[in-house]
């Protein structure tokens, strides 16, 4: 029998008298759950509830709110194996890749329960101005208030608690909209929470459509909106929300610089892993890789004869390296990309086709900057290569871009490292390894039509939080 979910609303499980929709396993469409869509009625309670919870969470001592993240971590590390079969079965995510993400869950909930004990605010150094002097001054930190959490499908576990945990360790409150292809796993981590003692109303999960995050987008009891997606919808979170303070993860078309002196093998190796982890449907999946002309062709050889390797189909098996997308129509278009490019002169090496419902993943070569594959976010098992003549040559190449999330450069040069850093615009520079490297502790954002604002939990702590001034006379 199919099992029908219910969510949390301010405090309580609700979903029997609600409409239900089906969940789908991308792999083999077999319906794995059935959870309640909300309708203006559940938002309002939702919304409610987080501001009645407000008191209570910034009320908290700072022990009390590290207490429930770490004890959250626990149960996560305590029920890894269910929570990665959820996230394989609903985001069609390689077993192997789901565990990871699990552990990194876990992690970034440590993390949280961390920050939230450490020192949030720092003194003010009054009498370096004559001014001031003889007052003493500091800041703290306090919470912005309720956070609207629209989360995507890639990461339906670890993205949510990028936005989750910070905010709850910074005293606030959250109504969260999963995905509305992946909310099985928002679920999960919302019955954690409840078990680890979160007060009630702090966290809700409210599942639907565009219909839903409009709501909270535009609802004025909200503080603030915490969104990753598209920078399409991105822009019109951005038009629609009024005062409220916005983060934007948006999109990337993440570039990859491979220099004369690079350890061919190891690079080899990470973009292969870039390229098609979770069938390439990561913010900084490596997109584009600009190599210098002297490797391009022993690259080539090599890469290509790796891709073939990988072992593509069901993501339960163990041994599964790509899944499927997470739809036929994104499916689709990826395929309708590669072949616009073919039809302009792009070659396809390896790829460009459908096994099942999982697309091959697809490396091209003869491509050129118009083309989507290029120009456009893939998000999709799909890679290209351009060769360089001139490392300033790849900078430029690397930044001709809309989007600047993270770059890779993989060189043995410090000084060719530096001028890098220096000179891509990008949110994250990362030396002798992919773009798509992430650890859950760093900040994190991008620049362009990447996006505004930062995670990583310190710095989401920090978009979450108000600074307010103390300033007190002794003289």
């Amino acid at each position: 029998m199919i099992k029908r979910y219910r969510t949390l609303i301010a405090g309580e499980w609700v979903g029997d008298h609600l409409p239900g929709t089906e969940v789908i396993n991308p792999f083999d469409d077999t319906v794995v759950g059935i959870v309640p869509m909300v309708g203006k009625d559940e938002i309002d309670r939702a919304i409610r509830g987080a501001k009645q919870a407000l008191a209570v969470m910034a009320g908290l001592p700072a022990c009390k709110r590290a207490d429930i993240l770490e004890r959250t971590a626990g149960l996560i590390r305590r029920d890894r194996d269910e929570i990665a079969g959820i996230i394989a079965r609903e985001a069609g995510k390689a077993w192997k890749y789901a565990l990871t993400e699990a552990d990194r869950t876990a992690e970034t909930f440590a993390f949280a329960a961390h920050e939230a004990r450490a020192p949030q605010g720092e003194l003010v150094p009054m009498d370096a101005s004559p001014v001031s002097a003889g007052r003493f001054g500091y800041y703290l930190r306090t919470p912005v208030g309720v956070i609207g959490a629209i989360s995507p499908f890639n990461f339906p576990f670890n993205l949510v608690a990028h936005k989750v945990a910070p905010a709850l360790a910074a005293g606030n409150t959250v109504v969260l909209k999963p995905a509305p292809k992946t909310p099985l796993s928002a679920i999960k981590l919302a019955e954690l929470l409840v078990e680890a003692g979160i007060p009630e109303g702090a966290l809700s999960v409210v599942i639907g459509g565009a219909e839903v995050g409009e709501a909270l987008v535009t609802d004025d009891r909200l503080a603030m909106i915490s969104f990753t997606g598209s920078p399409a919808v991105g822009r019109k979170i951005s038009a629609r929300a009024g005062l409220k303070r916005v983060a934007l993860e948006l999109g990337a078309s993440s570039p990859t610089i491979i220099d004369a002196d690079a350890d061919l093998d190891f690079a080899v190796s990470r973009c292969v892993y870039g390229s098609f982890a979770n069938s390439g449907q990561i913010c900084v999946s490596v997109q584009r890789i600009y190599l210098h002309r002297s490797v391009y062709g022993a690259f080539l050889e090599r890469f290509v004869a790796a891709v073939r390797r990988l072992r593509v189909g069901d993501p339960l098996d163990p041994g599964t390296d790509v899944g499927p997308m997470i739809s036929r129509a994104e499916r689709e278009r990826t395929l309708a990309w590669i072949d616009e490019a073919r039809s302009a002169g792009a070659r396809v090496e390896t790829g460009g086709e459908t096994v099942g419902n999982c697309l091959l993943p697809s490396v091209l070569s003869g491509v050129t900057r118009e083309m989507k594959v290029i120009c456009a976010e893939a998000f999709a098992p799909v890679v290209s290569l351009m060769p360089f003549d001139d490392f300033d040559e790849a900078l430029a190449m690397a930044n001709d871009s809309l989007f600047g999330l993270q770059a890779g450069v993989f060189t043995k040069d410090i000084g060719k490292a530096f001028r890098a850093v220096r000179q891509l615009h990008m949110g994250g520079v990362i030396i002798n390894d992919v773009p798509t490297f992430r650890v859950d502790q760093m900040p994190y954002g991008g620049v362009k039509e990447s996006g505004l604002g930062r995670e990583g939990v310190r710095y989401a702590m920090e978009e979450m939080s108000n600074i307010r001034m103390v300033c007190i006379d002794h003289s």
